[in-house]
Parts: C-alpha cells; sequence; structure tokens
C-alpha cells in the first residue's frame, strides 16, 4: 500500500461526521457484530445447549422450563448491552442520548420484572408446591400468580420511577388532601386485598371445595382479588367479598376425609325387653353390610314421652353426599324390613286418654 492510499485511509477514518470520527462509527460497528456472534454462536450455540444436556444427564432438579425462562430474559437483556455498548462511547445529541438512556432502562425494567415473576412462579410451582398434586398445585398458581404479578409490576415500576428522577417520597407527599381522599375511597379495595392475601397464605378454601359460608352454599369457582365466585346447586353464581369469606364460619366439605352420622329410631313402649335387647345387634349388622361404612355404635338411649329411642353413630369412609344419602337410604329400608319381621313398631306422637264409663275406666288412644 503506498502512502498516497494510506493516507487517503487515514483521512477517510478521521473524518468527522455528527460529532464522531469515522473509525469511532466502525468500532460501534465492530462491538455490535462482536456481541452477536458471542451472543448467537457461544451462548446461545454452545453455553446453554452444554447447560441444558448436562442439567438433564445430572438431574438436579433443575429442568428446560428453567432454562427457557433465563433464555427469553437473559438473551434478550445480553442484545440490549451490546447495544448500548456499542453507542455508548459515540458523541451523541444530548436529548438522544438521554432518549436513549431512558428507552434501555424502561426495556431493561420491562425484561426484569418478567424474569424475575416468571422465576417466582417457577419455583413457587417446583418447591413451595412441590407436595401437592397436579390439581391442586394448577388451583394454586392460578390463584397467586395474579398477586405475585401485582407486587413485582409494583416495585418494579416505583424502581423505574425512581431510575427516571422522580423523588417517590415527594410525589407521594403531594398527593395532600387528594391523596387521603384516594385512600379513604380505596380503604375497601386494600381490605378486600388483605382478605385476599390471607386467603393465599391461609388457604381456608380452594377453587373446587363444596362449602357453606352463612347461609350460600356452594362450590368455590373462582378466587378473585376482590371476590370469591360459587356455584350454587342450583346452578346461579354466587358473588361474595373476601372480606366476607375471611371474616365467616366456612364449613369446607371438600376437606371431609369421612362423615359422621348421628339418627335416632323411636319404638313403641308396647316391645317387650327381648326384643329391645335385639335391636342395637340388628342395626349394627345393617350398617356394616353397607358399603363404604363403618359402625361406631347403637344404644337404647332415652325414654321418650312416646317412645323408646335408640341412637346410632356410623361414618362414611367417603365425603360424598350422594354416597351418604344411597347409604342411609339402604340402611333405612332394612331397618324398616327387619323391625316388620320381628314385629316391632315404630313410634309416633299419640296421647292416651282414660275414660271412666258406669264406674269401669276404658282407655281411648287418639292420634
Amino acid at each position: 500500500m503506498d502512502q498516497q492510499a494510506q493516507q487517503k485511509i487515514e483521512s477517510f477514518l478521521n473524518y468527522e461526521f455528527l460529532n464522531n470520527f469515522i473509525y469511532e462509527y466502525l468500532l460501534a460497528l465492530l462491538i455490535f457484530l462482536v456481541g452477536i456472534f458471542i451472543i448467537n454462536f457461544i451462548i446461545k450455540g454452545v453455553i446453554i445447549k452444554r447447560l441444558r444436556k448436562w442439567i438433564q444427564k445430572s438431574q438436579i432438579g433443575v429442568n428446560n422450563r428453567l432454562i427457557k425462562i433465563f433464555q427469553k430474559s437473559i438473551i434478550p437483556l445480553l442484545y440490549l448491552g451490546v447495544v448500548y455498548i456499542s453507542i455508548s462511547n459515540l458523541e451523541l445529541h444530548p436529548i438522544l442520548k438521554q432518549a436513549i438512556d431512558v428507552v434501555g432502562l424502561i426495556i431493561a425494567t420491562f425484561i426484569g420484572i418478567r424474569f424475575i415473576g416468571n422465576v417466582i412462579e417457577y419455583l413457587l410451582a417446583t418447591y413451595w408446591l412441590k407436595g401437592e398434586d397436579d390439581e391442586a398445585r394448577e388451583q394454586s398458581i392460578a390463584i397467586l400468580s395474579p398477586a405475585l404479578r401485582i407486587i413485582t409490576w409494583t416495585i418494579g415500576i416505583i424502581f423505574l420511577l425512581g431510575n427516571l428522577g422522580f423523588d417517590i417520597s415527594a410525589l407521594i407527599a403531594s398527593l395532600g388532601i387528594g391523596g387521603i381522599a384516594i385512600a379513604l375511597a380505596a380503604q375497601g379495595v386494600f381490605q378486600e386485598l388483605f382478605s385476599y392475601f390471607s386467603i393465599l397464605l391461609d388457604r381456608p378454601v380452594q377453587i373446587g371445595d363444596f362449602i357453606i359460608v352463612g347461609d350460600l352454599i356452594g362450590t368455590v369457582e373462582q378466587i378473585g382479588i376482590k371476590t370469591t365466585r360459587l356455584r350454587s346447586l342450583s346452578g346461579e353464581e354466587l358473588i361474595l367479598s373476601n372480606s366476607d369469606l375471611t371474616s365467616s364460619r366456612i364449613h369446607n366439605y371438600k376437606r371431609m376425609e369421612e362423615r359422621r352420622i348421628v339418627f335416632s329410631i323411636g319404638v313403641t313402649y308396647e316391645t317387650t325387653l327381648e326384643q329391645l335387647q335385639a335391636i342395637p345387634k340388628s342395626i349394627q349388622t345393617i350398617v356394616e353390610q353397607t358399603e363404604n361404612t363403618r359402625f361406631d355404635r347403637c344404644h337404647f338411649s332415652s325414654y321418650g314421652d312416646f317412645s323408646l329411642n335408640f341412637e346410632t353413630v356410623y361414618y362414611m369412609e367417603t365425603p360424598d353426599y350422594t354416597a351418604y344419602m344411597d347409604a342411609q337410604q339402604k340402611i333405612n329400608f332394612a331397618i324398616k324390613e327387619c323391625f316388620e319381621a320381628e314385629n316391632i313398631e315404630m313410634a309416633y306422637p299419640t296421647e292416651v286418654h282414660y275414660v271412666n264409663q258406669g264406674g269401669k275406666a276404658e282407655d281411648q288412644v287418639t292420634t
């Protein structure tokens, strides 16, 4: 290369355009291309592939979902970093430089928020809810995800505003009376939100639970930030606030492992002692022959106004209400059949009146 050509190249490289020399633009382009090469061919093509294979072989408890989360979040941040480093050494107009800084910060913050949210959901599903079955885990994640997103996005936006130069404390203080009015108006919303978190942490109910709350009966279909929705037995949707739910006594039948049943039967006073002594054993046999039941006891419990009362206790080994009603019906039919075979009469309210006719006492029974 002769001296004249070298001078032309140096002159071209030292040519100033928009406050920057040509060689500075070429250097920025070189940094950009090298960065893209490193990301695409080294990080994505070599490191991530080998890391995925190593994780599959080592079985350390990290699955491909976590790798995808890192790949979808870290790789865009790396691209953003390459672009920012490439142009950071260029002399730009202050307004343009400030705009690039703001846009870069906004993009990085939003990518970071999504990354943190996805990692939290992954850890929640993989470790915190590890002991639950698939259906319960999906329900818990569906309930917790909105709350986690609200928290992460709120913290992220506050972080972004602070880095953009906004004084957060001054901004809140500047609300003044308007802020107090908003706070009072939002008091109910915050109360429902705290009740929502209480449901999440304590989990008195879950989606799919059959519950009774006050005079409301139904199956939980959705637990929202403000309200919980039930589907009643007759089909309509019941909506109650989370604060009402957490402040009420809840009967949760979905979590019932077995059902305890107590029922009483009364027989007439004309029943003989031998017949009375045989009743507990007969009822025990009937209950034990009924599917999904466990007999507990049967006793001659009391003398009633018009009956001799027997109290029976047994357990249903399934929480299914329909199965309970089927079993109770079968027991009732069997008791009726047994009593008819043994000539035992069931009692019902009666009154006995004694009438004196001509010095002779006669009794008259009326119902």
